[in-house]
């Protein structure tokens, strides 16, 4: 555990919980079931948090871009699950076209199998993130030793491919556990979740994907986006590909800026 971490409030209140309800049932046997229940109701709570990908409770998490980058009408596009060789050069030429940057989240076996398509968007102009190793569906069920060996295996491949530590990581479809927050502080990394999410690995109707992307569009709004595991349009389109000129030209009529996570942070 890090010496710079400290356990969100909810952690800490959820510690006292399980420690008041260990000594109030050694202390009145009787009250052992209501103790029990205590502890099984806030397991639950624990859990729901998890599964929320945008809840702080289980730590600091970035849903929104800070205030002096909402005041410079920005928006962070992120864009998740590659590089992929067929989606991701293309994506890379339109944003170009727009003079937009972006922020990949991508993930480290394929970084390997593709270095020289992470080193071109960081050429560039935009920024790799860190996305795991191993892009597990089962990454929220890691233990503490799974979790930062998994994340520090991308850290070090992207680094070792890019010249550039990532700042900030994101799970598997923004799940985690209470574990994972420790170990982002061990590691020097920020979680980053989304405001805006368009189920584009599901969903490749173009104009559903841009309705869940703009509607009530603002400055400080995450996008998010994936360029691996994109859902195929009705004519077998990566849908990123069919959405991606529309939306970039969304937010060149409304004055907003798409700039990476860390430009934000400027």
């Amino acid at each position: 555990m890090s010496a710079d971490w400290s356990p969100s409030p909810f952690l800490k209140a959820s510690a006292a919980l399980h420690a008041g309800a260990a000594v109030g049932a050694l202390a009145v046997p009787s009250l052992w079931p209501w103790a029990l229940g205590a502890v099984v109701a806030n397991h639950a709570l624990i859990t729901t948090a998890g599964l929320l990908p945008r809840s702080t409770l289980l730590g600091p998490n970035l849903t929104r871009l800070p205030a002096a980058s909402q005041g410079r009408r920005e928006v962070a596009l992120t864009i998740d699950d590659g590089p992929d060789p067929q989606v991701t050069p293309a994506v890379l030429d339109l944003l170009d076209a727009a003079q937009a940057k972006a922020t990949f989240f991508c993930i480290g076996w394929r970084a390997r199998q593709h270095p020289a398509l992470c080193r071109e968007i960081v050429a560039r102009g935009h920024r790799v993130e860190n996305h795991g190793d191993s892009h597990s569906n089962a990454f929220s069920l890691f233990g503490p030793g799974r979790i930062k060996a998994d994340i520090a295996a991308a850290q070090a491949t992207l680094s070792d491919i890019t010249g550039q530590a990532p700042m900030f990581f994101r799970p598997t479809a923004g799940l985690r556990n209470p574990f994972l927050d420790p170990v982002l502080a061990q590691l020097g990394l920020r979680l980053a979740a989304w405001t805006r999410r368009p189920y584009d690995t599901r969903d490749g109707r173009p104009q559903q994907v841009l309705r869940r992307l703009t509607r009530d569009l603002g400055p400080g709004d995450i996008l998010l986006m994936h360029d691996g595991h994109a859902a195929l349009t009705p004519e077998g389109q990566p849908v990123i590909l069919a959405t991606l000129p529309i939306l970039l030209q969304t937010l060149r009529a409304q004055a907003l800026q798409a700039v990476t996570l860390q430009q934000s942070l400027q």
